[in-house]
């Protein structure tokens, strides 16, 4: 049976490394680092999500700031105040949580967003460099960042000469995902929907990342043995077995039989989703580091 890799206590360790940084930064006489969230309009997952964030960051001791902004908010004033939070020397992260309402360029919002204080990692400028390997001043997206901490605690640092296998090309996760796994030396191969013989495929894998949104399309019978497997999927289906109209989260791997197989797997949830927030908190220190003229830590 496979090794569960526990994404909730990793976490908290980030978290933990986190409030040291932060303690021995102000110590130094530097401001505590400061996170922005925006949210616009009232979806109740964001509402979740931004809440879980501003309370992390709180935890961490930073100094936490949340605009909560109505659903009609014309892109204008969005933009407007992203200008402000870029041009203040208190904040050295800015998150906007998306989705955002239809009428708003989420692209053009993004790509307001400083480079130095984009710590979601979306930005062109950190898409840039983690592309071209300058990963010692690229912000990488929190969830793939997440999924690389897991991997190394199971296979090292140092991944060379391992298969890696991504299931999935979005920008936030496939695709920063295998420039993560090539900068640690692994040969990579991204998969996706149009992919010929994916089961195969999968089976080359030493380390497969599935990031698809499929409830348990990746089978037990896909997965090499020994593998580590990291699954990102958060998806929500019907469990009639709780009772009427109650649901379960699964990933997107077939968790029960992929675990037969797996030398690791992150299970879901308690996997990959508490590292997210962590990695959030972990750039956010980071960029404050750095614009004190600070050597970068390291997670």
């Amino acid at each position: 049976m496979a090794e569960i890799i526990d994404g909730k206590q990793i976490a908290e360790d980030v978290v933990a490394k986190v409030k040291g940084l932060t303690a021995d930064l102000t110590a130094k006489g530097h401001a505590a680092p400061g996170l922005a969230v925006v949210i616009v309009g009232e979806d109740p997952a964001s509402q979740v999500y931004v809440a879980s964030k501003s309370k992390k960051a709180k935890e961490c001791g930073f100094h936490s700031v949340q605009h909560t902004l109505p659903a009609d908010t014309q892109e204008a004033d969005l933009l407007k105040l992203i200008a402000s939070l870029n041009a203040d020397p208190a904040i050295d992260g800015i998150l906007v949580q998306l989705p955002l309402p239809g009428h708003i360029d989420s692209g053009k919002v993004i790509q307001t967003i400083a480079p130095e204080k984009d710590v979601d990692g979306f930005h062109f400028v950190n898409v840039g460099k983690l592309g071209t390997g300058e990963l010692e001043t690229a912000f990488v997206p929190c969830t793939p960042a997440g999924s690389m901490i897991l991997i190394e605690r199971v296979r090292g640092k140092d991944l060379s000469g391992l298969n890696a296998v991504v299931v999935g090309r979005s920008n936030i996760v496939g695709k920063p995902m295998a420039n993560l796994l090539l900068a640690a030396n692994c040969t990579v191969t991204i998969a996706h929907s149009r992919t010929k013989d994916l089961p195969a495929l999968a089976r080359t894998a030493d380390i497969l990342v599935a990031a698809v949104g499929r409830p348990e399309m990746v089978k037990g019978d896909w997965v090499k043995p020994g593998a580590t497997v990291i699954d990102v999927g958060i998806n929500r289906i019907p469990a009639p077995e709780k009772g009427e109209g109650k649901s379960r989260l699964v990933g997107d791997v077939a968790f029960e039989e992929a675990a037969k197989n797996a030398g690791a797997i992150t299970p879901v949830p308690g996997g990959v989703g508490p590292m997210t927030i962590a990695l959030l908190m972990a750039n956010t220190v980071v960029s404050a580091y750095l614009k004190a003229g600070l050597k970068r830590p390291a997670f």
